[in-house]
């Protein structure tokens, strides 16, 4: 059994139990009942993750997954090839969005090199799995051969564990790529069952002739690949990208250690889809930081069965919706533990049967 087999194995339910108490103790809070809405929700559900009544966020991490894509080759990307190594390069040195709202919620970035398709400076602040350097021209060939999927997925994985070891309880994942809206939407077409058309969006600025173009090279990269749904291993190794693999390997990782997983956009929404359908356990992690204006991350949360937290228009990526989404995490969990009760605050509670 190999290391993907292994975690996916370890991925347990939740903790009803735990679910139920922190419900319980919302109860007792001062404050109406139901009055913190999803907040409520969200604290529950990490209760229920954690396995605790009450549970706690100390140290949070933003995993942001880089790679590169033979498919810009395709024309699918406004912006060349280079610029992932180039902003790969600005996570580490602290200057993308991403790092500014990291700040914000007080939580490590972590980039990792995937499979960058240039040199990226060895830096403190960099990890190193690289696979390869890119993956194929998935309009032409597979974009990776089997075991290079699986060996992103256990990379991933073994990331996730290595933030584990180190302490952090909650993950929020990103991404960076050029062209990787094409693959993203070529996996929520195949996972989801739309068409492609409904799925693909203008990524980082494509005109309409342009989006037509990436919808009839996505089109022809399915016919040429007929990926299967129920074997999403093939998904990935046919359609998908390095970064996207890494990614379904952290989720995976996350929900066999019992950690939130805080999802950003459309990137991570695929990656998502393709975790899900190796392991339907891990759903319950999973937590929507926001809603893309990409129209396929829209489907692929529907499929996903998540309701994202919020609706910003935003469509950066990196991981900048996933570092708003650990703070309403971290500030929902505060609320549960940190709110006096009813009884510790000296505040009378409601009178049965009042209005």
């Amino acid at each position: 059994m190999g290391l993907l087999e292994e975690t996916i194995a370890a991925i347990g339910a939740l903790d009803e139990g735990a679910r139920e108490a922190a419900g319980r103790r919302q109860l007792r809070l001062t404050k109406p009942p139901g009055s913190l809405g999803r907040l409520e929700d969200l604290a529950a559900q990490v209760a229920a993750i954690q396995g605790r009544a009450l549970p706690e966020v100390r140290r949070k991490a933003i995993v942001t997954m880089a790679g590169d894509h033979g498919v810009v080759a395709e024309g699918v990307a406004p912006y060349p090839q280079e610029v992932t190594t180039q902003m790969v390069a600005n996570f580490v040195a602290g200057g993308a969005g991403v790092n500014v709202l990291a700040r914000c919620a007080r939580a490590r970035v972590v980039v990792v090199d995937m499979g960058v398709a240039g040199d990226v400076a060895r830096s403190r602040g960099l990890l190193r799995h690289k696979v390869r350097r890119g993956t194929r021209n998935l309009a032409q060939e597979p974009a990776l051969t089997r075991e290079e999927a699986r060996q992103a997925m256990e990379e991933g994985i073994r990331v996730l564990q290595r933030l584990a070891r180190s302490g952090v309880d909650l993950v929020g994942i990103g991404d960076m790529g050029i062209g990787n809206t094409t693959p993203s939407s070529a996996i929520t077409a195949v996972m989801s069952g739309r068409p492609v058309i409904e799925v693909t969006g203008r990524g980082t600025g494509l005109d309409d002739a342009a989006l037509a173009h990436k919808v009839t090279v996505i089109e022809r990269a399915l016919d040429l690949h007929r990926p299967d749904p129920e074997d999403p291993l093939g998904v990935l190794a046919a359609v998908g990208g390095l970064e996207i693999g890494g990614l379904a390997g952290v989720i995976l990782g996350a929900a066999a250690l019992r950690l939130p997983v805080v999802l950003d956009g459309f990137i991570t929404g695929a990656a998502a889809l393709l975790a899900v359908a190796w392991a339907p356990a891990a759903q319950p992690y999973l937590i929507a930081s926001h809603r893309s204006a990409e129209p396929g991350h829209a489907a692929a949360l529907e499929h996903l069965g998540l309701q994202p937290l919020l609706d910003l228009g935003l469509r950066l990526g990196e991981g900048t919706g996933a570092a708003l989404g650990l703070m309403l995490v971290e500030a929902a969990v505060r609320l549960l533990r940190e709110m006096a009760t009813f009884a510790e605050a000296g505040v009378s509670g409601p009178v049965e049967g009042g209005g």
